[in-house]
């Protein structure tokens, strides 16, 4: 009977441990609006009344041997809200070029979320602000390349949890907190 008690107490306490990680699973990743760079403009034709936005999702976890290059990454799929929480679109990120790389989505100005697969993540959902003709950039796959990364400073970013920029802060968030 002892021997009983201590085998079904040791399994309580193994299957309370499994089940206090998922209770966290629900809680939301918040993060600041994301913009396009602080940048002056340049206006085309073909792109003065949109805006572009331009998504580095985290990599697609599984091959894909039917693609150009089966050994390249691919940038994994994503959604496109609108402000009030409306599916306007589901992106397949690849470009279909040899480069396989993101593809860049025309957009009227103004506010969407974003929903993708970020490195370490997993899925979360990310407020953008769209500003014709410019490019929002986000950066959810564990790092990128940012050409005026100096111009970076502790206010003008927004960040994950574990520093990683992803992307410029939208210059209506930094104007609401001044």
């Amino acid at each position: 009977m002892r021997i009983a008690m201590k085998v079904f107490f040791t399994l309580l306490s193994i299957m309370a441990g499994a089940l206090v990680p998922g209770c966290a699973i629900g809680h939301k990743l918040v993060l600041d609006t994301v913009g396009p760079a602080p940048a002056p403009p340049t206006i085309t034709a073909s792109t003065a009344s949109n805006g572009t936005l331009l998504v580095y999702s985290a990599f697609r976890r599984n091959a894909d041997f039917n693609r150009r290059d089966p050994y390249r990454q691919e940038y994994s799929d994503y959604e496109i809200f609108t402000a009030e929480g409306k599916r306007l679109r589901n992106v397949h990120n690849n470009s279909g070029t040899m480069l396989q790389d993101a593809v860049p989505v025309p957009l009227a100005p103004g506010k969407y979320n974003v929903v993708a697969r970020a490195n370490g993540y997993g899925y979360v959902t990310i407020p953008v602000m769209i500003v014709a003709p410019q490019t929002t950039v986000l950066h959810l796959e564990g790092g990128g390349v940012w050409p005026n990364e100096s111009a970076f400073n502790g206010t003008n970013t927004v960040r994950l949890p574990d520093g990683q920029i992803i992307g410029w802060k939208a210059e209506t968030d930094l104007n609401f907190e001044k």
